[in-house]
């Protein structure tokens, strides 16, 4: 049986080795574990076909899209005229897909920003609410240059309308009030009877045009819609190519393969199938790549909200190679037996600066004398996983030739197929969240009740 799921037409390769007897001895899944597992699988993975094939679950059909993508960038257009900041307003599913793609464009990475970057309006993301950020970050912005976009589903989160009412005061008491209309841009739900939208008819109210959100694709799994393409265009991305890998995940699933050769089924049965058997209750996410440190938190929303109900699920824990080999390592290598390590490479080697033999020799590093940064990187990000299957720990790995929007567009839909097959798996809903519904509403309850 092969350890490796891949397909030519995918930018990446999986590798469950690491998670199989062969490399980690009892603590892996056998082979009569794994096929019963994706024997369970199976029917899961044909009723997805259907679902796509009957245009039953459109996250599916996103990728073939195009009609919200022109919709959205003539928006962000006319919004970016004599722009010099876009500040995004949103929170969870509405802002993390957003942020990991604008990162793969350089956002949040100290020197990112390569020279068409710096003729573009600056971009900045409030996801998390804090008086005393929200404060002085608009307190510091000039008002007249900053535009705002404003992204809630159903329109009734109140950390994004309270941000969305703070920033409206604020243009106000600049005295720009008459350009509301030129200054917002709205992404919510379309109106619809009987359904209340704060945010929808606040922007109305005030002027401000508005996306609509697709009413059938939840926050997180937002990120290929234009709630996570509109960052991405305004860091210069190629949308298009981002869901021209999301389709080639689509793509795999359309020719109904075995779950043993579509990635995504088989990343599900290792997940699933080491929680059961071997304890397996975390699920660590180490990208060796600053560009895809804001995907492991998109990844670990995806995991948590989707999968942890009726007592079921795994934690996910968002890290960053090489950086968390110094911080978290050994726990993962030396404590408990309970994480399953997914590390996504980056072919780097020969990149980056290159290290001087006499001043490697003097730092007593003579086997860097020569090679490049991507060189040592590349020896980590294999080292690890190595290291790890020796500790007798469950390590899976993913390896892309280049990190392009193709790549993240491939590994957001992979992850997110790899999610809906595990939750049907477990016997649960991987769409809904009722326990952060309850405590929204209790949020609201606390407030009411101290007025």
């Amino acid at each position: 049986m092969s350890a490796r799921a891949a397909s030519p037409r995918l930018p990446y390769v999986q590798s469950i080795a690491g998670c199989l007897p062969g490399a980690i001895g009892e603590h892996g899944l056998s082979e009569s574990e794994l096929l019963a597992l994706l024997g369970q699988i199976s029917p899961h993975l044909t009723r997805l076909a259907d679902d796509e094939m009957l245009g039953r679950l459109p996250l599916l059909a996103v990728p073939d899209d195009t009609a919200d993508v022109e919709a959205a960038r003539a928006a962000l257009a006319k919004l970016s005229d004599g722009a010099r900041t876009i500040i995004f307003f949103g929170t969870g599913g509405s802002s993390l897909g957003g942020q990991t793609l604008a990162q793969l464009a350089g956002w949040n990475i100290p020197g990112g920003a390569d020279e068409a970057q710096k003729r573009r309006p600056r971009t900045r993301f409030y996801d998390n609410l804090d008086p005393v950020t929200l404060q002085s970050g608009l307190d510091g912005l000039d008002l007249g240059s900053t535009r705002f976009v404003v992204t809630s589903k159903s329109g009734n989160t109140p950390e994004t309308l309270v941000q969305a009412i703070v920033a409206l005061d604020a243009v106000v008491k600049a005295g720009l009030k008459e350009r509301i209309p030129a200054l917002f841009l709205g992404l919510t739900e379309p109106a619809a009877a009987g359904k209340e939208n704060g945010l929808r008819r606040l922007l109305e109210a005030n002027g401000v045009p508005l996306l609509e959100h697709h009413t059938s694709i939840g926050g997180r799994y937002s990120a290929l819609t234009n709630v996570g393409l509109l960052p991405a265009m305004a860091r210069g991305l190629d949308v298009m190519a981002i869901r021209r890998g999301a389709k080639m995940v689509v793509d795999g699933l359309r020719a109904r393969p075995l779950p043993m050769a579509y990635p995504p089924a088989l990343g599900a049965a290792i997940a699933v199938g080491l929680s059961k058997a071997r304890g397996i209750r975390v699920q660590v996410m180490m990208p060796y790549a600053d560009r895809l440190g804001m995907f492991s938190h998109w990844f670990v929303q995806l995991w948590a909200e989707s999968l942890g109900k009726k007592g079921c699920g795994t934690t996910p824990v968002a890290c960053l190679g090489p950086l968390d080999q110094h911080s978290q390592l050994q726990l993962f290598m030396d404590g408990p037996r309970e994480h399953l390590m997914t590390v996504l490479r980056v072919a780097t080697s020969g990149n980056g600066n290159r290290i001087d033999a006499g001043l490697a020799k003097i730092a007593g590093l003579d086997e860097m004398a020569g090679r490049t940064i991507g060189d040592l990187v590349t020896a980590q990000s294999h080292g690890v996983p190595e290291a790890l299957a020796k500790a007798g720990r469950p390590v899976r790995t993913f390896d892309m030739p280049s990190l392009d929007e193709e790549a993240i567009g491939a590994l957001m839909m992979h992850f997110m197929i790899e999610t809906i097959l595990a939750g049907r798996l477990l016997g649960i809903d991987p769409f809904d969240q009722p326990a952060v519904e309850l405590a929204k509403v209790l949020s609201r309850e606390r407030l009411v009740k101290a007025t």
